[in-house]
């Protein structure tokens, strides 16, 4: 077995009491953490999911969030998280393109879901006891455990990507375990750890890194439901936190909340961040929140379950810029377009290569097999390595918004712009933003005699995309810039745009 699950049923056997998982005002050990997934997995087996099938989760994070991600593992089914945020039409092409057997969903989210999709309604007072879930008047025997391979599905993730439609990233339960092994060693994950999650469990940040990776070694995992940075400070405070990751618009807002002073924060030893550059003031500036932490600038994708870089200690001010060195089981490089190794210093594509990455795409076999140079994965990044192997990345994906943590394919945001009757050519961009790092704005050329306004927009985008990936300004041309071969300049539009803002 190389699974999470049998990490759970080995600290029940050894040491049942000792703590798992607190939400809310629950506090689970190892042994209860145990019996709901033996439960839950029980009622999955009777509503007929088996071996192989996929099992979705539209979820907000909770304990009945990770107790479904291990049952279903438990059964050698595949564990689907789909990002809550998005809409209707995106949800039902992920399920239908996933072959969804069954989802999970928080009743907030019941516009969310198409009608025909088989779907479990889970209400408040499941979200915090599965073992409501499980006890819905189906016959249930003992589910048998499924002996999972290494080379099995355990999780399908879909990413935006730089065309009009996400991507289903396959992980094994091989990339999962090297994950964890790495993550483990690079950060010095003990059994007295206890781990903050405030990002979405849907996401590699909350689930991945290092997330589940602390119930292998028998630490514990604090989940919060939402994030609210008042309350983030309470619980380290309160829970003695030693670990945490936080998208930068997260901490942002622990750091310049005016309450940080009253709580207790020395527990905290690391917070990982990562999805943009992290400014040297953000590093001084956190240093004197956290005095006994160390902040870890990462690199990572969901297609190598996250964090494949990590900043060395003591060299963050020095080596500013960097996300850090590859982990132990990551192989690095910079390659040109012809998949050739180019030397120290020089720009080129990050490519990755090693167990934690995935095999490829669900159901495309044309995306992944674009996607690597023989056995390196091509993340589409543009970067270079310093001598000491750090790596600074200068690009980033094609056409890719970071707003508030999340990736946004500009693609997908122009797909349903273009569907606008008055919009004759659209570009989506993203421009600085304070709180969210980068906001979603369209730059559109309207139809001759056409009037167009953001609320239209925004109005049309509404059910189509997640409320996160909707255009947050509307930029009306006359013309967009243009290269000799006809392509539009996105990065001349950016600096344009940014400087008209700043002037």
């Amino acid at each position: 077995m190389v699974s999470i699950a049998a990490s759970i049923a080995w600290w029940a056997r050894t040491e049942p009491k000792r703590l798992a998982l607190v939400y809310g005002d629950q506090r689970l050990s190892y042994g209860d953490l145990q019996q709901r997934v033996e439960r839950l997995a029980a009622m999955l087996s009777a509503r007929g999911v088996a071996a192989g099938e996929v099992v979705a989760l539209l979820m907000k994070n909770s304990a009945a969030f990770l107790e479904l991600s291990l049952a279903i593992s438990r059964l050698g089914a595949v564990f689907l998280p789909i990002n809550y945020r998005l809409g209707a039409e995106e949800v039902g092409y992920i399920a239908e393109h996933a072959g969804v057997r069954l989802l999970f969903a928080d009743d907030e989210f019941s516009t969310s879901v198409p009608q025909g999709t088989p779907a479990v309604w889970v209400d408040e007072a499941a979200q915090a006891d599965s073992r409501i879930l499980a006890s819905a008047g189906l016959a249930m025997a003992p589910s048998p455990v499924h002996e999972a391979r290494s080379e099995d599905i355990y999780r399908l993730m879909y990413t935006s990507g730089t065309t009009d439609r996400p991507k289903g990233v396959v992980h094994t339960y091989s990339n999962m375990a090297w994950k964890c092994l790495d993550h483990i060693a690079a950060l010095g994950i003990t059994r007295d750890d206890k781990l903050l999650v405030v990002g979405p469990l849907y996401h590699v940040g909350a689930y991945d890194l290092p997330g589940v990776a602390l119930w292998v070694v028998g630490g514990a995992l604090v989940v919060e439901r939402d994030f609210a940075a008042e309350r983030a400070l309470a619980l380290i405070d309160r829970e003695k936190i030693t670990g945490a990751w936080m998208a930068p618009v997260m901490l942002d807002r622990c750091l310049a909340n005016p309450e940080r002073s009253v709580h207790d924060l020395r527990s905290l030893r690391w917070l990982i961040g990562g999805g943009e550059r992290t400014p040297e003031e953000r590093i001084r500036e956190f240093s004197a929140v956290f005095a006994q932490a160390r902040y870890v600038d990462a690199y990572g994708l969901t297609e190598t379950c996250s964090g494949d870089t990590m900043m060395t200690s003591g060299r963050e001010i020095e080596k500013i810029g960097s996300t850090g060195r590859a982990l132990a089981h990551v192989g690095l490089a910079i390659m040109d377009e012809q998949g050739n190794r180019l030397p120290t210093g020089v720009q080129g594509e990050v490519c990755l290569c090693g167990p934690k990455v995935t095999r490829g795409y669900w159901r495309d076999e044309a995306k992944t097999r674009a996607s690597f140079f023989g056995g390196w994965f091509r993340t589409g990044d543009v970067g270079y390595l310093d001598a000491e192997g750090f790596l600074y990345l200068t690009d980033r994906k094609k056409d890719m918004i970071i707003s508030g943590g999340e990736n946004i394919a500009s693609s997908e945001v122009e797909r349903v712009l273009y569907q606008i009757p008055e919009v004759a050519e659209a570009v989506v961009i993203g421009l600085p933003d304070e709180r969210w790092g980068e906001r979603v704005t369209a730059v559109i050329v309207p139809r001759p005699g056409a009037v167009l306004s953001l609320e239209q927009v925004r109005a049309h985008c509404s059910g189509r995309l997640g409320g996160f990936k909707t255009p947050k300004q509307l930029v009306l041309r006359s013309t967009l810039p243009r290269n000799p071969s006809g392509k539009v300049l996105k990065r001349v539009l950016r600096e344009e745009l940014t400087k008209e803002v700043a002037s």
